[in-house]
C-alpha cells in the first residue's frame, strides 16, 4: 500500500567515539529498501509474495501489499528518530498534509489533507488505533479525533492513506485515513526524556516483556507538562497503555488491552489582528478562564485464530468511555462571550475479519469483515458563562445515539508485473435517535434518525513498466453523513449521503541510484452536499472540486548527507452552491501549497544534524474569499549523538523556530493562533 521507499528503515548503527562504521540512516535505509526490497518478478512475469503473518489488526493481510493509491508509512525506528511528544508532529513528513495548530491546548488541531481543512478538529480524516476508530460521532464537530491519547513511543507504525481509498474505514475518510498500529511483541525497554523552554517536560516509556513461552506484555506511558509560551496556556496530560496476550493453543491467541488518559489545560484563545501585531504571546482582552478537561479510557479484547498458514481470523470487541469539557471565549457581535461544551461518550463495538492469501503462481492477498458499534453522547452546551459559571439556561442538553453496521472486503491480485489490480468495497448502514436530557432553548431537531446506507467501491492497479519504474492508478468513493444534529431531523429523512469520488494517477521511480521519487496527481469531486433550506428542512445541493499534485523525493547526495522533500499543491474550488456568488471561489482554510525540506548531515560517527524548513502557503479565511492569510515558513534544527553497544543511547538538542519568527499557525475569521517563538528542547533516549 505504500511507496517502497516509505517502508521500515533500519535502526542506526551505534558506535563508540572514534570508530568509523557505516551509519545506516533512515534515509539511506529507505533507499536500500527501495532498491532491493520491491516485490520480485519471476520469469513468467508473476510475483513472489511472503506468507501471511500473525494477524493482530484488521486488514493486516493487505499491509504487506502495495495498492494502486498513494500512502505514506512511518515505522517505529523513524518515529523514534523524530523525537516527538505528539503524534501529529509526524504529519509534516507527508506531502500535502499540514497542521493548522489552533493554539488551544487540550483541544484537537485542524489537519489539512487532500484539499480538506477539518481533519482532527472535524470529520475530514478517519483515525484509528489498532483498527478501532478514534473519531467521535457527535462531539465538538462530527468526526473529532484527539491523538493526544496515543504515546508516540508505543507506535509500531503510522500510515496515511490519501483520499477515501480504504474499505476498512467509512464515514470520516473523505480526505483520507490515518491508521496507528501499536507494538505487540518483542523484548525492549525504552525511555525518551526531554526538557525545554517554558517549563516543558516530557517523559515517555515503553516496554515489551516476554513473560513466558506463551505470554507477552507490552506497556507504554507518557507524562507531559508545560507552562506554555502564551499567557494562560499551561497544560499537562498523562497516558498509560498496555496489552497482554496469551497463546491458549498453537492456533489460538487471546489479547486484552487498555488505555487511560487524563488531560487538563488552560487556553488563552484567539487574538484579533491588532492584538496579534501588538503582542502575539498575550491574551485578547475579555477572554475568560478558558481551558479543557478530559478523561478517556478504553478496553479491548481480541481473539486470533489461525486456520492454516494462509487463513487467519481476528475477532474483537471494545468499549470506550470519555468525559470531555472545554470552555472557549470568542467574539459575538463584538463582545467576548464564553461558552461551555461538554461531551460524555460511551461506545461499544465488535467485529471480525478474515485475512487470507491464495495461490502460488498468481497470489491473492485479501481481507473481508463485518463490524458494528453503538455510540451514545450526552451533549451540554451553555453560552454566556461568567468565568465557567453557568448563568443562562442550557442551549443544548440532549443525548444522541448512533448505531452502525458495516461490511468490507479488499483484495490485491499479482496477475503480472504489468498488471497488479486491487479491488475493494465497503457497505455501511446507520440509524439512531436523539432525546432531550433536560430543558434547552435550542430549536434544532432532536428526533429519530432515519436509516441510511451507502456502498463505496474502490479500484486500483499497479504496473511495473521497467526496473525501478512503477505506475499506479485508482478510483475510489467515500461518503459523509449529514453533520451535527441535522441527521436527527425528520426533514433529513430523504437525504442521500454526501459522496466523494477520487481519481488518482501516480508514479514511483527508483531507477536512479541514491534517488527515490514519488509523484501523485489527483482529483476529488464532492457531490450531494447537504445544506439547510429552512429550519428543519434540508436538501442535497452543492459540490466542490479539488485538484492536486504531490511530490516526495529522497536523495542520498553523499555518504554523510541526505535530503528529503515533501511538496504539494492543491486547488480546491466550489463548483455548485445555493449562493451563485460563491461558485468558483476557493475552499476556505486550505493552503495553496505546503512543503517540507529536510537535510541530514553526519560529519563524524555518532553525530547527526538535521535542518528542516517548513512552508505553509496562502489560504482564504472566508467563503467569499475576501479575507486571506499569507501563510508562513519556519526553520527547525536538531542535533543528536548516538553511542553505546550494550546500552545504546542518544542525546539530542532541538531548536524549533530557529530564526524566532513571529507567525500564526492558524488564522480564521475568529482570530489568530500564535506559533511558538524560538524554543529549545534537550533530551535523551535510552534502550536497555
Amino acid at each position: 500500500m505504500n511507496p517502497p521507499f516509505l517502508t521500515t528503515p533500519s535502526s542506526p548503527t551505534h558506535a563508540g567515539p572514534g570508530s568509523r562504521t557505516l551509519h545506516l540512516t533512515p534515509c539511506r535505509a529507505a533507499l536500500a529498501a527501495m532498491l532491493f526490497a520491491p516485490v520480485l518478478a519471476n520469469a513468467s512475469g508473476t510475483t513472489t509474495e511472503t506468507v501471511l503473518g500473525t494477524i493482530e489488526v484488521k486488514g493486516q493481510a493487505m499491509s504487506g501489499a502495495r495498492a494502486g493509491y498513494t500512502s505514506t508509512r512511518l515505522d517505529e525506528d523513524e518515529i523514534r528518530e523524530r523525537k516527538i511528544s505528539q503524534v501529529q508532529e509526524l504529519y509534516r513528513q507527508v506531502p500535502g498534509m499540514a497542521i493548522r495548530n489552533l493554539g488551544l491546548t487540550g483541544v484537537a488541531d485542524s489537519i489539512v489533507l487532500r484539499g480538506f481543512g477539518g481533519g482532527g478538529h472535524g470529520g475530514d480524516i478517519g483515525f484509528s488505533v489498532d483498527g478501532i476508530p478514534l473519531n467521535e460521532a457527535m462531539s465538538h464537530a462530527d468526526g473529532y479525533a484527539d491523538l493526544n491519547v496515543i504515546v508516540p513511543l508505543e507506535l509500531r507504525a503510522l500510515t496515511v492513506q490519501k483520499g477515501p481509498v480504504s474499505p476498512l474505514y467509512g464515514n470520516f475518510n473523505r480526505a483520507g485515513t490515518v491508521t496507528l498500529e501499536t507494538r505487540k511483541g518483542g523484548e525492549y525497554r525504552e525511555l525518551d526524556l526531554s526538557a525545554g523552554s517554558f517549563g516543558t517536560l516530557d517523559a515517555q516509556a515503553a516496554a515489551g516483556l516476554r513473560l513466558s513461552n506463551t505470554q507477552q506484555l507490552n506497556l507504554a506511558a507518557q507524562l507531559t507538562r508545560s507552562d506554555g509560551f502564551r499567557t494562560q496556556s499551561g497544560s499537562w496530560r498523562g497516558t498509560l497503555a498496555g496489552r497482554w496476550s496469551v497463546d491458549l493453543a498453537d492456533d489460538l491467541r487471546l489479547a486484552l488491552s487498555g488505555r487511560a488518559h487524563r488531560a487538563r489545560a488552560d487556553n488563552p484563545g484567539y487574538l484579533s489582528r491588532t492584538s496579534f501585531r501588538t503582542d502575539p504571546y498575550g491574551k485578547e482582552p475579555g477572554v475568560q478562564n478558558d481551558g479543557a478537561d478530559k478523561e478517556f479510557g478504553t478496553v479491548r479484547a481480541d481473539l486470533q485464530y489461525t486456520a492454516n498458514a494462509d487463513l487467519k481470523l481476528l475477532a474483537f470487541t471494545y468499549a470506550t468511555s470519555q468525559e470531555f469539557s472545554r470552555w472557549f471565549t470568542r467574539p459575538v457581535s463584538g463582545v467576548q462571550r464564553q461558552r461551555e461544551e461538554s461531551y460524555d461518550r460511551s461506545v461499544q463495538g465488535a467485529g471480525f475479519s478474515l485475512n487470507g492469501r491464495d495461490g502460488d503462481s498468481t497470489p491473492v492477498s485479501w481481507v473481508a469483515g463485518v463490524e458494528t458499534f453503538r455510540e451514545r453522547t450526552d451533549y451540554e452546551f451553555y453560552d454566556g458563562l461568567d468565568r465557567r459559571r453557568r448563568v443562562n439556561p442550557a442551549t443544548n442538553d440532549r443525548r444522541s445515539e448512533l448505531r452502525s453496521l458495516s461490511a468490507f472486503a479488499e483484495a490485491e491480485m499479482a496477475l503480472h508485473a504489468l498488471f497488479k489490480p486491487t479491488a475493494g468495497v465497503r457497505w455501511d448502514r446507520f440509524n439512531g435517535n436523539c432525546r432531550l436530557n433536560g430543558p434547552e432553548i435550542s430549536t434544532a431537531a432532536c428526533e429519530r434518525m432515519a436509516r441510511i446506507s451507502h456502498t463505496s467501491p474502490k479500484l486500483g492497479f499497479r504496473s511495473q513498466v521497467a526496473d525501478g519504474v512503477e505506475l499506479r492508478a485508482s478510483r475510489a468513493e467515500g461518503f459523509a453523513l449529514a453533520s451535527d444534529f441535522a441527521k436527527y431531523s425528520l426533514g433529513a429523512a430523504n437525504l442521500d449521503p454526501n459522496v466523494f469520488r477520487q481519481t488518482e494517477l501516480g508514479a514511483r521511480i527508483t531507477a536512479v541510484p541514491d534517488l527515490a521519487f514519488d509523484l501523485a496527481v489527483w482529483r476529488l469531486i464532492s457531490s450531494d452536499e447537504i445544506r439547510t433550506v429552512s429550519p428543519g428542512v434540508f436538501e442535497n445541493f452543492g459540490s466542490t472540486r479539488r485538484n492536486g499534485v504531490e511530490i516526495e523525493a529522497m536523495w542520498s547526495a553523499h555518504v554523510d548527507l541526505d535530503f528529503r522533500l515533501a511538496w504539494a499543491s492543491t486547488d480546491s474550488k466550489v463548483t455548485k452552491n445555493a449562493n451563485p456568488a460563491l461558485v468558483g471561489n476557493r475552499v476556505a482554510g486550505v493552503p495553496r501549497t505546503t512543503a517540507t525540506l529536510e537535510a541530514s548531515w553526519r560529519p563524524v560517527a555518532g553525530w547527526q544534524g538535521t535542518l528542516t524548513w517548513q512552508k505553509v502557503g496562502r489560504y482564504h479565511l472566508d467563503a467569499a474569499n475576501t479575507l486571506s492569510y499569507g501563510g508562513y515558513d519556519v526553520f527547525d534544527l536538531r542535533v543528536s549523538y548516538s553511542a553505546g553497544t550494550q546500552l545504546p543511547y542518544t542525546v539530542y538538542a532541538a531548536i524549533d523556530n530557529l530564526t524566532d519568527r513571529k507567525y500564526a499557525t492558524s488564522v480564521s475569521t475568529i482570530g489568530y493562533a500564535t506559533g511558538a517563538p524560538r524554543t529549545l528542547r534537550m533530551g535523551a533516549q535510552l534502550s536497555f
